[in-house]
């Protein structure tokens, strides 16, 4: 289970323009290509710059009739929300979701750039991709955070997002989006600390917290609450 940086220290995990790079081997066109993605750094910077946490939109499925919602804090770089995605989400959507009975929202957390470069990439395809975009970079977690650097991270999720058929410029325009970037970072620290969450997976079920568990104990809580 992976421990959030204290929300008080919200500076660990932040947006400022910072420059990833090409090596020097590398084409000058691949070099201005990645010379913009946001980096992690001085949180303190995303309140004083205004980001608008509010432009950000919750990702969701399911009925919003449903009598239960469920919402999931999760990383992309977070091992145990991998694996909460393949154990248990995916067997809650088949019998729970799209049944009615629950309506679950995503939200991010960060804890590394990467992270916060997935989250972009699986949002730049809108409402519509994100679930499937984040169902493969949680599958392929172990892959594409282990490519190398950044720039090689960098790539493997440009090719994540073209396989979820988006067009390079729009990935780039994507991941360039430094304004989005600290909206996102200011958005998770606002959610985070209204919800007291501390570490992922954490589930907000009705609005009681819960820590990460397995799909049988998951569904007793459902099932007594049906």
């Amino acid at each position: 289970m992976n421990r959030l940086i204290p929300v008080i220290a919200a500076a660990a995990v932040a947006v400022a323009g910072g420059a990833y790079w090409m090596s020097s081997t590398q084409t000058a066109t691949n070099t201005t290509a990645v010379t913009t993605l946001p980096a992690v750094s001085n949180v303190q910077q995303v309140s004083s710059e205004g980001a608008e946490a509010s432009e950000i939109v919750e990702m969701v499925m399911g009925s919003d009739d449903a009598p239960i919602t469920i919402i999931e804090y999760a990383s992309f770089t977070c091992p145990h929300c991998a694996t909460f995605h393949e154990s248990v989400l995916k067997p809650l959507k088949a019998d729970y979701v799209d049944t009615g009975k629950v309506k679950f929202i995503f939200r991010d957390v960060y804890f590394d750039r990467f992270g916060l470069w997935a989250s972009m990439v699986a949002r730049c395809g809108g409402q519509e991709r994100f679930f499937g975009m984040a169902d493969y970079l949680m599958e392929t977690q172990s892959e594409w955070t282990r490519a190398g650097d950044p720039v090689a991270i960098s790539d493997a999720l440009r090719k994540a997002g073209r396989l979820a058929g988006l067009e390079d410029d729009t990935l780039q325009a994507c991941l360039q989006d430094e304004d989005k970037a600290k909206a996102l970072v200011a958005w998770f620290q606002e959610n985070a600390a209204a919800d007291d969450i501390s570490s992922t997976p954490t589930l907000i079920i009705n609005g009681e917290k819960h820590s990460n568990m397995s799909y049988k104990d998951l569904r007793e809580i459902l099932d007594a609450k049906l």
